[in-house]
């Protein structure tokens, strides 16, 4: 599987700001986290004749695009393994000579099966971006990786899932100098960091963490635990079943969707994962005292 180098630009930047504390104005600098659009296109269809299609356009933090390419397909139902997947990226820009790493092409596999129809997607009026309601559980639950029953599943001390939070935040480079980003964080079961991704979109630092471990053949990831930086939407508890994420763990809280599919999807949900206490929402088998 090819994959780009992420681009040069940075995740970080600086301005300048007037800073005032208490009755005192002075200048100052502050670091500001980068948010730019990365233009998403497939390329599919037999080799003598391939096709090319913009699939999205979504704002995201730069770098560690072409996991971001590779999650957020998983997610869409477009891929199922690395071997789906020939090549991710760069492509320049000729509307933007000046720009450079926002643009990114996929490269199907010659014979993965492209439905035109799945190549728009579908959104709801919802209080975050994505898709909701039944029907939206019931298309979901169509296309995710079945969720293994508790009994093949970790059963994971509460002890571990207490020390979550403190290992991401000590990974979150960018977020130390900003205050600006969510994580995701991908844990093996035993509680070891495997991996954390930064952006500023809560969807994309899934999609990066998800599309980090399909290239790395490590998809589905029913023996591992993922933790979320913020709340858990609907969105993320899709995502992490298409993934088949056994435990999907977040600091915030749970949306009421958000339970009703993970109850639906066989996924353990947590809320609340922070200073030594949280909530578990659905399937507490998989978490022992």
């Amino acid at each position: 599987m090819l994959r780009s180098q992420p681009p040069s630009a940075t995740s970080a930047e600086r301005t300048t700001v007037q800073r005032v504390v208490g009755a005192v104005v002075s200048a100052a600098t502050d670091l500001l986290a980068v948010e730019a659009p990365l233009e998403i296109s497939l390329a599919y269809g037999p080799l003598a004749q391939r096709r090319q299609h913009t699939l999205a356009v979504t704002m995201r933090t730069p770098g560690h695009d072409a996991e971001l390419v590779a999650g957020f397909l998983l997610s869409e139902g477009m891929v199922q393994q690395a071997a789906d997947l020939t090549g991710i990226a760069h492509q320049a820009d000729p509307r933007r000579p000046k720009e450079r790493g926002n643009v990114i092409r996929a490269e199907l596999a010659p014979g993965v099966v492209v439905e035109l129809n799945r190549l728009e997607r579908h959104f709801y009026t919802t209080s975050s971006c994505g898709v909701c309601g039944k029907t939206s559980i019931e298309a979901v639950r169509a296309e995710s990786c079945p969720v293994p029953a508790p009994a093949a599943s970790p059963r994971v001390p509460a002890a571990i899932i207490h020390a979550l939070p403190e290992r991401q935040r000590a990974a979150q480079r960018v977020f130390e100098q900003t205050g600006g980003l969510h994580a995701t964080a991908l844990f093996s079961a035993a509680g070891e960091l495997l991996l954390v991704r930064e952006d500023v979109g809560r969807h994309n630092a899934f999609d990066k963490v998800v599309g980090a471990a399909l290239l790395a053949g490590q998809v589905p990831l029913h023996q591992s635990i993922v933790l979320v930086s913020g709340r858990a939407s609907f969105e993320l508890v899709q995502k992490a079943a298409v993934a088949g994420v056994a435990i999907l763990a977040a600091v915030g809280a749970p949306s009421s969707l958000a339970v009703e599919a993970a109850e639906e999807f066989g996924l353990t949900l947590l809320g609340f994962v922070r200073n030594e206490r949280f909530n578990i929402y659905t399937h507490a088998q998989r978490i022992v005292s």
